[in-house]
């Protein structure tokens, strides 16, 4: 084992230990790392970082900017074990972010998804009746692909119907209410996953050999479904492609519960802090991106103002 892999080991069971997710950073500092040693490099150098996107560039410049953050914060610790280690610097690769236009899926799309989703090849069966469950939990509960992946079976409450979310973005936990409907859906899952394993699992959801699935492994099989009803091109070689992605589900929910408040007479102002609150966003503001982003939503928010314009000037 080299000394760049016996590190990152150190590395990733500290950050760990200290609470730290480490499901997508892990698996880009491994890519890295092995980079690394196949070129027999024994520290982290900028040249480094530039000559691995060179070969693996595929990705956008977002993607290879937070990959960068990702690094630089990896040669940060090391440059302490290993003077010549050089920490990249920011600016290695500017970060041109621009939030993605969500994508609005309709009702017989997620219906497409859902069916399709179960019937994904596995030797035991598991594989459809999880990512069917687990898409169908995204679509009507707007969670993250993390926090549904990440539940454990003593997160659900099948008195209250409530899910508890431990660790959403930034580390905060929230509690998220389901309908009657979707609780039996969860039990129903949940007992065909122990008759098929033959024993009850800690994680929630899980893969064919009885393991929790991760954000990438979802965000795969999502791609799969969605290239089969012919919302993604196909690939080859696994590949996922571009197209909706399962966070369109998350965005999906929360603009079809701001225009179901529009159309219902609602006042999105009011209700709007008990969307973000359930979504688990930090600000409000991020909660409100949704109108500017959905040319629905732009429209109806339109209407609302003339609206309420026009009884002003009336009084």
């Amino acid at each position: 084992m080299s000394r760049l892999t016996k590190e990152l080991d150190r590395y990733l069971a500290i950050r760990r230990s200290l609470g730290f997710a480490l499901g997508t950073s892990e698996r880009v500092l491994r890519r890295f790392v092995a980079f690394a040693v196949a070129r027999r490099a024994h520290h982290v150098t900028s040249d480094l970082f530039l000559a691995w996107r060179a070969e693996f560039g595929h990705a956008s410049q977002q993607t290879w900017s937070a990959r960068l953050g990702m690094v630089r914060q990896f040669a940060l610790w090391l440059s302490g074990v290993n003077p010549r280690t050089e920490v990249p610097p920011k600016g290695l690769i500017p970060d041109r972010y621009r939030r993605r236009r969500p994508y609005i899926y309709s009702a017989q799309q997620i219906v497409q998804i859902v069916t399709d989703a179960s019937r994904l090849p596995s030797p035991n069966g598991i594989r459809g009746l999880t990512f069917t469950t687990l898409f169908g939990l995204i679509a009507v509960t707007g969670l993250r692909v993390s926090e549904a992946v990440s539940l454990n079976n003593e997160d659900i409450d099948w008195k209250t119907g409530i899910l508890m979310i431990r660790r959403g973005k930034s580390d905060k936990a929230r509690l998220i209410p389901v309908s009657k409907t979707t609780l039996a859906r969860l039990a129903d899952y949940a007992a065909k996953r122990d008759r098929l394993l033959g024993k009850r699992p800690k994680s929630f959801f899980v893969s064919d050999s009885g393991r929790r699935p991760d954000d990438c492994c979802a965000r795969y099989n999502f791609a799969v479904v969605c290239q089969q009803i012919g919302l993604r091109p196909a690939q080859r070689f696994n590949r996922h492609g571009r197209g909706p992605r399962i966070h369109d589900l998350r965005h999906t929910f929360a603009a079809r519960t701001l225009i179901n408040w529009y159309r219902t007479g609602k006042d999105p102002d009011r209700e709007m802090l008990k969307l973000s609150t359930y979504l688990g966003h930090t600000e409000p503001a991020h909660t409100y991106w949704y109108i500017e982003a959905v040319p629905e939503l732009l429209e109806l928010a339109a209407k609302r103002a003339d609206r309420v314009l026009s009884r002003e000037t009336a009084q």
